[in-house]
C-alpha cells in the first residue's frame, strides 16, 4: 500500500532550511494496521501529511496504492484526497461541524461526493457503534463519541487508506482503548489499511507493528511476539501469555538503510561511554557485532 524510499522533506523560511525528513524508508502492506511513533519534531506528522496528499516530498520516492505522489497533478491530488484516503485528527474541530447532528456531519462528505446520503450515513454510524446517537449534536456527545463520528466521516469516501494523527491524544485511557479497538475491528472487517501516528509508546500493545522515527529517519521497528488476537484469546482462556508488559510484547529491530547505516539509541551509547563521541569501535566477534567506546586518547 505504501512505499517510501529515501524520502526527503525540506521546509524553507527566508534563508533557513529545515530537514523534516532525511532519507526515510518505509513499507506498509495492504490491509495492515500499524503505528508510527516518535518524539515531537521527529518527522512523523510530516510523513502523514505527505501520505495524505496534503504536502509534497522534496525528493525521494513515495508511492501510495500504486500512485506516484511526486508525479500527481493538483487535480489528481484532489481526487486522491476525496476517494483514496481518510483522515482522523486529534482536534475534533478539524473533523466535525458543531451545529450539525452526528448523522448530518457524516452526510456532508457524502453530499459533496454525490453519493447516496441517509442510508449510507446510518450504516457508517452503525459501523462505529453510534447508530443510536445519530440525532445527537456534538455537545451531547462525549469526546470518544465525537472521535467515532470523525472516523465515520473519514470512511465516507470509501478509502483504501485511513490516516490517524494522534487520534487518542485528547481522550482518557478507557476511551483510548475503545477507539483503538474500533480501529482493529474496522481493519479486520473491511481490510482497510490503517496508519496511526502517535507519540505514545503504549499504543504498541494494540498493533502488530510499530515503526519508530527519529531525526527524520526510520530508526527501528517493533514486531509483536504474538498477535494481539492470540493474546486476547489466551486471556479469555485464562492462559498466562508471558507478554503482558509492553516491554515484553514486541521485539525491537534496528532498521538498516541501503548503505548499511543504522541509528544507535542515545541510551545505548551513553551506557558504553560513547554518547558525546563522534566515533565508536566496531568489532566482529563470535558471530556478533560489538560497539565499544574508543580509547580516551582517541
Amino acid at each position: 500500500m505504501i512505499q517510501c524510499e529515501g524520502l526527503v522533506k525540506i521546509y524553507k523560511a527566508a534563508e533557513l532550511e529545515v530537514f523534516a525528513l532525511q532519507g526515510l524508508d518505509l513499507e506498509v502492506e495492504s490491509g495492515e494496521l500499524m503505528a508510527i511513533i516518535g518524539n515531537s519534531g521527529s518527522g512523523k506528522s510530516t510523513l502523514l501529511n505527505m501520505l495524505g496528499g496534503l504536502d509534497r516530498p522534496s525528493a525521494g520516492k513515495l508511492v501510495v496504492n500504486g500512485r506516484d505522489m511526486l508525479k500527481m497533478s493538483e487535480r489528481d491530488l484532489v481526487e486522491y484526497k476525496r476517494s483514496s484516503v481518510g483522515f482522523v485528527w486529534q482536534n475534533n474541530a478539524r473533523n466535525l461541524i458543531p451545529y450539525l447532528t452526528a448523522q448530518e456531519n457524516v452526510e456532508l462528505p457524502l453530499l459533496l461526493g454525490g453519493k447516496p446520503r441517509r442510508d449510507r450515513a446510518q450504516e457508517l454510524l452503525e459501523a462505529v457503534g453510534l447508530g443510536h446517537r445519530r440525532g445527537s449534536r456534538l455537545h451531547q456527545l462525549s469526546g470518544g463519541e465525537q472521535q467515532r463520528v470523525a472516523i465515520a466521516i473519514a470512511l465516507a469516501g470509501g478509502p483504501r487508506l485511513l490516516l490517524a494523527d494522534e487520534p487518542t491524544g485528547s481522550l482518557d485511557s478507557r476511551m483510548s482503548d475503545q477507539i483503538l479497538d474500533l480501529f482493529r475491528d474496522l481493519n479486520r472487517t473491511t481490510g482497510i489499511t490503517i496508519v496511526i501516528v502517535t507519540h505514545d509508546p503504549l499504543l504498541a500493545r494494540k498493533v502488530e507493528r510499530v515503526v519508530a522515527i527519529r531525526d527524520g529517519k526510520t530508526s527501528s521497528e517493533m514486531i509483536r511476539r504474538k498477535s494481539y488476537a492470540e493474546e486476547l484469546l489466551e486471556l479469555e482462556q485464562g492462559i498466562a501469555s508471558g507478554a503482558q508488559d509492553e516491554a515484553d510484547s514486541h521485539v525491537e529491530y534496528a532498521v538498516l538503510d541501503k548503505a548499511g547505516r543504522l541509528q544507535v539509541p542515545a541510551s545505548y551509547l551513553e551506557s558504553i561511554g560513547a554518547k558525546d563521541r563522534n566515533k565508536v569501535k566496531l568489532e566482529l566477534a563470535d558471530g556478533a557485532i560489538r560497539l565499544t567506546a574508543p580509547d580516551e586518547r582517541k
